[in-house]
């Protein structure tokens, strides 16, 4: 036999440590994006207008300037509200009514993005479904132009409306990236859909940012002009939604068992969601990437979600300085996204999120040290951030998708959206409390260090190979 026919066996050490051999090197693979992979991208595009715009910067203080309207009439500026809301009889704090809407809707989010899995998996049109939430949460993002004078509570449906609905679409849309992508394109199609979120949502949000700013110029008050960059973030999301549902429209449902008819839709997917925990141990790698990432992606949007309060109160930035700031990030993750995409095709998904957290946890070590009103070394840690920031999030999601049992695709996202939701309060937790224990956002930021060392220790002992394997899916080339 001659020698062209013997296959090249290397040793390799699988993620997770193990060593087995397989043919090295792999031979070379060509990205052909298919028609349905470019109608999914838009969806990112479409949704981060609202998660940019209205979650991230303008309703959580327009909310607290209504609440604090409603509870106190003619406040001077500067000066302190002491009067409380009476929030389904409960006494509520108006410059904390922002904070508890998310915390409610997390809350709700993480016990109904559950059922929106189960249901998923059953239904044959995915996509009619996950259009319907979208158009009803962007419907609510728009309805938040009616969010004036001391109307509260309206704001606070809303919101609640808008996130649980943007979460139970997110489910279907990442389960459909299963469905239209082969393993070996993964990375680098959920990057590209990232990338193209941080450029949409970074998009909008610098024209509204310009429309706040020149907001006398154009004749309208600041108030007006905020509600018409709520209404904008709605529209936007409503309106690029249409392109990945006609794109997607003819992509098959799963083959997940039917749900049992005597019980119902809900009945039949509350049974499968009981199994589906029971099976869930069937796939120890799987559940050990879920544990490692509810660490490090708490520990991300941690840093995100205070990184304006850091610089703002801690480094004594203006906040129009921190707001131009955060646009370029937004602009620096597209192109950190569309790298690591391809930087993952080369050295793998797992070491790659692997050298994004190390980056993470330098991040916030350099945090510690930036000295006050430091611009050049706080803009130097924000293009970190938006380097590894879509890229770490890009490639979590499709590391997760090569995990998932076959046909169960929208049931295992919905746990991975949903637990990413029922723990995102932790590491703001351990923020507020080491910063009231030590009345210093430094404290605060540098022991966030904690989730990304946690979570990078539980990622390095997930073996992918091992999980994808025991997933019954095809092992793409580099993982």
């Amino acid at each position: 036999m001659g020698l062209e026919n013997v296959p090249l066996l290397a040793p390799m050490t699988t993620p997770g440590g193990s060593t087995a051999s397989h043919p090295a090197p792999p031979a070379p693979h060509t990205f052909v994006e298919t028609k349905e992979q470019r109608a999914w991208y838009w969806y990112d595009w479409a949704n981060s207008a609202y998660v940019t715009t209205t979650a991230t910067v303008l309703f959580a203080p327009y909310l607290t300037s209504v609440a604090t309207e409603a509870a106190c009439p003619g406040l001077p500026d500067g000066a302190k509200c002491l009067t409380t809301l009476s929030v389904l009889g409960v006494p509520v704090d108006p410059g904390s009514l922002a904070a508890y809407t998310i915390t409610v809707s997390t809350i709700v989010s993480a016990i109904f993005l559950i059922f929106v899995g189960a249901i998923a998996d059953r239904t044959t049109h995915p996509t009619k479904l996950f259009a319907g939430f979208a158009w009803v949460g962007s419907l609510a993002a728009s309805a938040m132009f009616l969010v004036t004078g001391t109307n509260w509570a309206l704001g606070v449906l809303l919101l609640i409306i808008a996130q649980v609905c943007l979460g139970a679409s997110l489910v279907i849309y990442d389960s459909l990236l299963v469905r239209i992508t082969p393993p070996d394109d993964r990375d680098r199609v959920s990057s590209k859909g990232w990338a193209f979120g941080y450029l949409g949502g970074g998009l909008l949000l610098a024209i509204n940012f310009a429309m706040i700013t020149f907001h006398d110029s154009l004749g309208l008050s600041l108030g007006m002009t905020t509600r018409i960059s709520l209404l904008s973030a709605g529209i936007w999301w409503a309106a690029f939604t249409l392109i990945p549902v006609l794109g997607l429209r003819h992509v098959e449902g799963t083959v997940a068992a039917p749900v049992d008819r005597s019980a119902g839709v809900v009945g039949g997917s509350l049974r499968q969601l009981r199994a589906t925990f029971r099976d869930l141990r069937n796939y120890p790698q799987t559940m050990l990437f879920l544990l490692a990432y509810l660490f490090f992606n708490d520990g991300i949007q941690t840093v995100i979600g205070n990184s304006s309060l850091y610089g703002i109160e801690e480094l004594e930035f203006a906040q129009g300085t921190v707001l131009g700031i955060f646009l370029f990030v937004q602009f620096v993750a597209f192109i950190g996204a569309l790298f690591f995409g391809r930087v993952a095709g080369r050295i793998g998904a797992w070491r790659t999120v692997l050298y994004s957290l190390g980056v993470w946890t330098a991040i916030v070590v350099v945090a510690f040290f930036v000295p006050a009103k430091s611009f050049v070394i706080f803009l130097a840690l924000a293009l970190f951030i938006g380097l590894v920031l879509g890229g770490s999030q890009a490639l979590s999601r499709s590391l997760y998708s090569q995990l998932i049992p076959k046909g169960k695709e929208a049931e295992y996202f919905s746990l991975y959206q949903a637990m990413e939701r029922g723990t995102s309060w932790l590491g703001t937790l351990i923020f507020g409390l080491v910063h009231q224990l030590t009345h210093s956002y430094r404290y605060a930021i540098v022991a966030l260090v904690v989730f990304f060392i946690v979570g990078g220790i539980l990622l390095s002992r997930v073996d992918m190979r091992r999980g994808i394997i025991e997933a019954g899916n095809e092992l793409p080339r580099v993982i």
